[in-house]
């Protein structure tokens, strides 16, 4: 039988922007906050991710909930 995993998740993402364009990564999933920090700061010393280390983000969700209620248009 599956296991449900009815806990909280946190992406690590990383976003480079100039005056023309937004590049955002999702660098990853985590179990905790402290794990996507690691992450973090094993990724900040990278090429191209060193020039921009002000990027990162970490956002907690709660697994299984809706965020976005409208349509867009």
């Amino acid at each position: 039988m599956n296991q449900i995993n009815t806990g909280n998740i946190f992406l690590l993402h990383h976003v480079r922007e100039d005056e023309s364009s937004e590049d955002v990564k999702l660098i990853g999933a985590f179990s905790s906050k402290k794990k996507a920090e690691e992450i973090k700061n094993e990724m900040v010393v990278l090429p191209g991710f060193k020039d921009y280390p002000k990027g990162f983000s970490i956002d907690e969700y709660i697994i299984d909930k809706k965020y976005w209620e409208e349509g867009f248009g």
